[in-house]
C-alpha cells in the first residue's frame, strides 16, 4: 500500500522549485523521488520586482501568479515522469508557493505567497492543496513557521532532547523534548542564508558562498556584529516570524557596512546567523542532545562549524544522519501538510505559532476537467 502525495517549495533565496514525491503511508513520510527546477530568469526577475510592491498592489499579481502555477505544474509533472508515477496514482499536491509578503502583524494581518491552486490542479489533473499560512493566521497565529509540525512527526526521539535548525532564507528552531507530554516550541531566529546570499551577488557573479569560503576567508567585526544583533526582533519573546521584508540588504546598509572588507561583512554576515541560532538554542535552558540541521545552509560549512563552536555539548549534525535528506525536509513538510488537509487534520503547532487553536491548513482545489 502507498499514499503518494507531492510536495512543492519555493523559498526566499528564489533559486528554483523544489518538488518531492513522498509516500506518505506509514508514521514516517518515505521520500520516494526529487526533482529540482530552476526559475526561468524571466519569472526570477518578476518575482524581485514584485516583493519591491507596496501591500496593496501584491494582490494584484493575477498574471505572475498564472505563470508560477504553470512553473510549479511543471515541475510536478517532470517529478512524476522521473518516478515512473501516474498521475492517478498522487492522491494530492501541497504546494507552499512563493512568498512575495509575510505581514502576520499588520492591522489586517496576511501572508501572500504565489501559485495559483487551482491552476495547478487543472493543469496536472491532481488535486492541490495551497495558501497553508491562512488558517493560522485566522486563528490569531503568525502563519509561520509550519515545518516544526513535520519536524515533530518524524525527527522527535523519546530518548533525548533534540532542536532541528532549517537555516533556509530564514533561520528557524524546532525544539523536540524527549518527554512527549512537553510542549513543542519553535521559531524564526532570523537570517539565515538571505543576507549572505544577497552580499556575495552584490560582490561577485555567484548566486551563493560555497561552503561558507568567502565568510571564512575574512575576518568577523565585532563591533557589527554587536550592531545588527541589536535590532529588536532579536529581544522579541516567541512566537515570532519574519521574512525577506524585514531582514534584506537595505536592512544590512542601515548598519554602516559600507567601509568595511566584503569579505569582513561576509564574514560577520555568517556569524550573525550562527550566533543568533545558538542564542535560540541556548536560552531554552534545556539540555539539548543534537541539533539535525536541513536546509541549504547545511552545505555552508564554516556557518556549522561557528555553530557548533558556541554548542559545544551538544552534537551538531545533518538530517540525512536521521533519515530525512536535509534539502528536500521542507518540500517533504507540504507534502505532509497536504495529507493533513486532505484526511482533516490540523497541520499547525499553536505553541509554535502563537494561534489560539490547532487549525486544518490550505486551501483544496480539485482540477476542473
Amino acid at each position: 500500500m502507498t499514499a503518494l502525495y507531492v510536495g512543492l517549495m519555493s523559498g526566499t533565496s528564489m533559486d528554483g522549485i523544489d518538488a518531492v514525491l513522498v509516500d506518505c503511508f506509514t508514521q514516517k513520510p518515505h521520500l520516494v523521488a526529487t526533482h529540482s527546477k530552476p526559475w526561468p530568469d524571466s519569472i526570477r526577475q518578476q518575482l524581485t520586482q514584485a516583493q519591491q510592491l507596496d501591500d496593496e498592489a501584491v494582490f494584484g499579481l493575477d498574471e505572475l501568479d498564472k505563470a508560477i502555477a504553470g512553473q510549479f505544474a511543471q515541475a510536478t509533472l517532470e517529478l512524476v515522469a522521473i518516478a515512473g508515477t501516474g498521475v492517478n496514482e498522487i492522491i494530492a499536491i501541497g504546494i507552499h508557493g512563493q512568498t512575495i509578503r509575510h505581514r502576520p502583524h499588520a492591522e489586517q494581518p496576511f501572508s501572500l505567497q504565489l501559485g495559483n491552486g487551482q491552476r495547478i490542479a487543472d493543469l496536472t489533473g491532481i488535486q492541490t492543496i495551497a495558501d497553508f499560512r491562512s488558517a493560522d493566521i485566522e486563528a490569531g497565529g503568525e502563519g509561520a513557521p509550519l515545518a516544526p509540525a513535520f519536524h515533530n512527526a518524524v525527527l522527535r526521539s523519546n530518548s533525548e532532547n533534540r532542536c532541528v535548525v532549517n537555516i533556509g532564507g530564514i533561520a528557524n528552531i524546532t525544539l523536540l523534548p524527549a518527554d512527549n507530554s512537553a510542549t513543542v516550541t519553535g521559531y524564526d531566529t532570523g537570517p539565515g542564508n538571505n543576507l549572505m546570499d544577497g552580499w556575495i551577488k552584490q560582490h561577485s557573479s555567484r548566486p551563493y558562498d560555497n561552503n561558507g569560503d568567502w565568510a571564512r576567508s575574512g575576518q568577523i567585526n565585532d563591533a557589527l556584529l554587536s550592531r545588527l544583533k541589536a535590532d529588536d526582533y532579536f529581544q522579541l519573546a516567541s512566537p515570532k516570524s519574519t521574512g525577506f521584508e524585514y531582514f534584506n540588504q537595505d536592512w544590512l546598509r542601515q548598519h554602516n557596512v559600507g567601509d568595511l572588507p566584503a569579505e569582513d561583512v561576509q564574514a560577520t554576515l555568517c556569524e550573525l546567523t550562527a550566533t543568533t541560532i545558538a542564542d535560540a538554542v541556548l536560552a531554552t535552558g534545556i539540555n539539548i542532545k543534537r541539533l539535525l540541521i536541513c536546509g541549504g545552509g547545511v552545505h555552508n560549512s564554516y556557518c556549522v562549524e561557528r555553530l557548533q563552536s558556541y554548542l559545544t555539548v551538544t552534537a551538531v549534525e545533518s538530517t540525512e544522519m536521521h533519515g530525512v535528506h536535509p534539502d528536500w525536509v521542507e518540500a517533504m513538510a507540504f507534502a505532509w501538510l497536504a495529507q493533513c488537509n486532505i484526511e482533516g487534520k490540523p497541520g499547525n503547532l499553536p505553541s509554535v505559532t502563537g494561534a489560539r487553536e490547532a487549525v486544518v491548513l490550505g486551501s483544496l482545489s480539485t482540477p476542473d476537467i
